[in-house]
């Protein structure tokens, strides 16, 4: 639900932790990712092919600010692309605020935020939920956000809820001893990262008497010592209008809307802060002591890393612009100067790496990741050596050019979705105190010359001023991953609390417009090739901007016993050369326009996704085209791409929730059923290139492809393009096809709990075989789905496992249906000594749930909610286009794109009820539970 952010690439943008997203694609199957981007240098196309749209002069264009009397800052932006709106409270209070004693105590009140107030004493997250907005919140250095996205016709409510709780939020004590635990099962989750223990140990000696050196989420042994009157004191002190900005964008009136905001908060008073809380309001920065040797960690894990971290200055200072240009040459794409000489040398699987530019400080931080058997000292002696080198010999021209427009480009297309303009609007105004700093950012990068790049290193990236870390894992991570599960009826008997009643909801809820807006039912054009590839094209010129998404039906589904992992491996190589270019000569090239284009490889296919700037469109068509027609895979790239692959796959199954996965996927699907196989490192090793190139040969065909793509475009040319780069994509026989065998419900309760050295976070998966796309009980799965765990504060799950129990940091479940049988599943994270209670808890809930069924209203709250946030979702173009393409792989009618809201508003009580008596199993499901070591030998009761 919640999460604190980390930063990455151009400076300021946040990446909310989210650790329960659920993929489209079948048993969230994690996707192997390619880490290329793309792009051909086509000029001849861009002035005549392509009807070109000039970007805005800047991304703040029509953004107005206002101040109200109390103090409130208000940044509105009318942006009429969609029917929706999102709405921001920004508050200037982070962890930056905090000391030793106290830390963790700002994400803890971000918690106690959605716990109700005096006016309206429910889960917020149920208010939100009603209201179908996609809304969540999280804490940063030094800021915290709350953030909501919803049809316009609920603008006034979000700003209720939001002023409401700004004033009257209540902080009681039963509720903060729950929340206490939920925010300590999510540290624990970080904790099972080696990385992330490793950071922390740096950050505390690059940072030793600042803030900004500890951890944003707090520590365990912080969180259990809060009490109710410092978590208050804490809120009254910081929650004012006069210390917060609100931030609206999207598809409203101005004036009107400013109106309604005066008459909302408007009458907040500002408040009168105590100086002494326990916390710092202010922290003064002094340099870190430089360590001659770098920090060893020697604890449980798999993998070598080494992190550096250099300080840098804070987000104002003249010198940010050339540290973010100068990451991009270092450290983005195949041609980078420490990819090159840590990568492609084999020392390293990868390195990563960003500029965090903060209120008072900020840093450079490289993360890399020791290849198989290499030493972390060579690779720490080879990372400075490189860095030096390019201080002494300097940048070229071209690389500074290439790496401004990439830059530029991902702040640009970064930027399409109203929720991420408002994210960068209220970061700017609260980290760098001025919403237009993007802008001034742009502004200064296009002025960065090679010495400018040169003379950042010199001064910021020395050896003298870094902080280094190694993580030297001790011992295995996993005992008996491969073993058979055993087969035991667990004998809980746990009550669950009074089912969510939405009536309560109702009563809390403020007033609503219940007519909603006529959405613009535009449907994209599609055409079909003579060699039956399918194309799907919906012009959107709200941005200069496009997106590509695209399917060939090659997943892993196909692989054989012996070789798993060979699907990926060819979709990870498509980048790595062809007839006509080598991969230095695409890599070289891909940064030039700023054009990504990515291939995963999931179960049932492979999905591409492709960004740009609308006059690079022949760009990326081209080189997609290229790759999946001509791709030659090297044996050197191959061999490089094979152990990196062996090294990700030690990674994963060092991590609790892969492992989880892994083995409840197994333990449902049998032995040569297509979703049983999972890549070893034995499998890995038997993949050769000539299996590469049949397998490419016999899956990768035009009648088995999809492309989808939304954007700044003229039907005709783009179809003329596609045709020209596509057309001569011949089809040979008959397309490869599968046929899943019929798998039964276990008998029995199966219970599996593989352990983990040295994590300190369970995560459960359980469920067993499900439906497919074409179920006709499909949408009422969906409903059914939404009250039983589609949302982990407002559902059955969320509202008993963790919000009153605090049994579990998140839990959501789902049914992935496919074009083939999917599965239902729930997942949830959890203390190892709640994992039990948890689980037992959950099982009661599905008793119920199948035994009673649920209420006609909340079948109605759920529908309400469903449809929402289905409309919401269609104004982001990533989502959209996905939407578009899914549709066209199942084989559903082009009208499905918006006939989806009819059918669901079409389920009835009985429809979701019967669903619930023929899809909810309490007694015949598979659970399993990795991580530490369980205690299960208690019964609960």
């Amino acid at each position: 639900m919640y999460g604190f952010s980390r930063f990455y690439k151009y400076p300021l943008p946040l990446l909310l932790l989210s650790l329960w997203l659920v993929a489209v694609f079948l048993l969230t199957d994690q996707p192997a990712h390619s880490q290329h981007a793309a792009v051909s240098n086509k000029e001849k196309y861009q002035s005549t092919l392509l009807a070109k749209t000039i970007m805005p002069s800047t991304l703040t264009e029509n953004v107005r600010k206002t101040v109200l009397e109390n103090g409130l800052t208000v940044l509105t932006k009318e942006v009429h692309t969609a029917p929706v709106v999102t709405v921001q409270a920004w508050y200037k209070v982070g962890s930056r605020n905090e000391e030793p004693g106290v830390n963790g105590i700002a994400h803890q009140l971000e918690h106690m935020m959605f716990k109700g107030t005096l006016n309206r004493p429910i889960q917020f997250g149920r208010l939100f939920s009603a209201l179908g907005s996609d809304s969540n919140a999280f804490t940063s250095y030094d800021q915290t956000a709350y953030y909501g996205t919803v049809e316009r016709n609920k603008l006034k409510a979000l700003l209720v809820l939001e002023a409401d709780r700004m004033q009257n939020s209540q902080i009681e004590p039963e509720q903060l001893a729950s929340e206490k635990r939920v925010v300590i099962s999510e540290l624990q989750g970080y904790e099972n990262s080696p990385e992330y223990r490793l950071n922390r140990a740096v950050m505390q000696a690059v940072f030793p008497n600042h803030a900004y050196g500890l951890p944003v989420g707090g520590t365990k042994a912080d969180v259990e010592k809060f009490e109710v009157e410092q978590v208050q004191k804490y809120y009254r002190n910081f929650y004012s209008p006069d210390n917060a900005v609100l931030v609206i964008v999207g598809d409203f009136q101005t004036a009107n809307t400013l109106e309604t905001i005066k008459e909302v908060f408007g009458k907040l008073p500002k408040k009168v802060r105590s100086e002494k809380l326990g916390v710092r309001s202010k922290n003064t920065f002094t340099s870190s002591p430089s360590l001659s040797t770098p920090i060893v960690l020697r604890e449980p894990g798999v993998g070598r890393l080494l992190q550096a971290v250099y300080p840098l200055p804070d987000a104002n200072q003249p010198d940010v612009p050339a540290l973010d240009v100068m990451d991009y040459i270092l450290t983005e794409g195949r041609n980078s100067r420490l990819y090159q000489v840590l990568v492609e040398s084999g020392l390293a699987s990868e390195v990563t790496a960003s500029v965090t530019s903060l209120r008072e400080s900020g840093w450079y931080e490289v993360l890399v990741t020791a290849g198989s058997k290499q030493d972390l000292k060579k690779i720490d002696s080879v990372l400075s050596s490189a860095i030096a080198n390019v201080a002494e010999k300097g940048v070229t021209s071209e690389e500074v050019e290439r790496a401004k427009t990439q830059l530029t480009a991902d702040v640009i297309l970064s930027n399409r979705d109203i929720t991420s303009q408002a994210m960068r609007l209220g970061n700017d105004e609260t980290t760098a105190g001025d919403y237009r700093y993007t802008d001034r950012y742009l502004a200064a990068v296009r002025l960065v010359k090679p010495t400018d790049v040169v003379a950042v290193i010199n001064k910021y990236l020395t050896k003298e001023a870094r902080i280094a870390g190694f993580f030297e894992p001790t011992q295995k991570r996993i005992t008996g991953v491969g073993d058979k599960p055993d087969s035991a009826q667990t004998t809980e008997n746990f009550s669950p609390g009074v089912p969510v009643i939405p009536s309560e909801v109702a009563k809390y809820l403020p007033p609503v417009d219940l007519a909603r807006d006529a959405i613009a039912r535009v449907l994209p054009q599609e055409f079909k090739f003579s060699n039956g590839l399918r194309i799907l094209l919906l012009p959107d010129n709200s941005t200069p901007t496009i997106t590509l998404s695209g399917h060939i039906q090659a997943g892993t589904e196909f692989d054989p016993d012996d070789q798993a992992g060979l699907a990926a491996f060819v979709a990870d190589n498509l980048l790595n050369g062809t007839k006509s270019k080598d991969v230095l000569t695409i890599a070289k090239v891909l940064a030039e326009r700023g054009v990504s284009l990515n291939f995963q490889t999931y179960r049932e296919g492979v999905h591409i996704e492709g960004d740009s700037l609308a006059e690079d469109l022949p760009i990326i068509l081209e080189i997609l085209a290229d790759v999946v027609k001509n791709s030659t895979f090297p044996v050197k790239e191959l061999e490089l791409h094979r152990q990196q692959t062996l090294t990700d796959l030690q990674l994963e199954l060092d991590e609790p929730s892969e492992v989880a996965r892994r083995i409840f996927v197994q333990s449902i699907y049998p032995k040569k059923h297509p979703l049983h196989t999972f890549p070893t490192e034995e499998s890995l090793q038997q993949i050769q290139r000539r299996d590469v190139i049949d397998f490419k040969a016999k899956h990768y065909r035009p009648d088995t492809t999809v492309l989808a793509l939304v954007g700044d475009f003229d039907l005709d040319i783009v179809r003329s393009l596609i045709k020209n780069e596509f057309g001569d994509w011949e089809v040979r026989g008959q397309a490869p096809r599968l046929k899943y065998p019929a798998v039964s419900m276990p008998e029995k309760i199966v219970s599996v709990n593989p352990v983990l050295s040295g994590k300190t976070q369970a995560v459960t998966y359980m469920g067993y075989t499900g439906i497919n796309r074409y179920d006709p009980r499909f949408h009422a799965a969906l409903v059914l789905n939404q009250i039983l765990g589609g949302d982990t504060l407002s559902s059955r799950l969320g509202a008993e496992v963790r919000d009153r129990q605090g049994l579990s940091y998140g839990i959501y479940s789902s049914f992935q249906a496919g074009k083939n049988a999917g599965t239902f599943v729930i997942e949830m994270q959890t203390s190892p000594e709640d994992s039990t209670k948890a689980i037992a808890s959950t099982r009661q809930i599905l008793q119920q749930i199948h035994q009673q069924g649920v209420t006609a209203l909340e079948v109605e709250t759920a529908k309400r909610t469903f449809i929402s946030n289905y409309n919401v979702s269609l104004a982001n173009p990533e989502e959209l286009t996905d939407r578009i393409l899914m549709n066209e792989v199942y084989g559903l009618d082009k009208g499905e794109l918006h006939s989806f809201t009819d059918k669901i508003q079409k389920v009835t009580l009985t429809q979701v009820n019967q669903a619930a008596r023929e899809l909810l199993h309490p007694d015949k499901i598979v659970v399993v539970t990795a991580g530490p070591s369980v205690l299960t030998e208690k019964s609960i009761r």
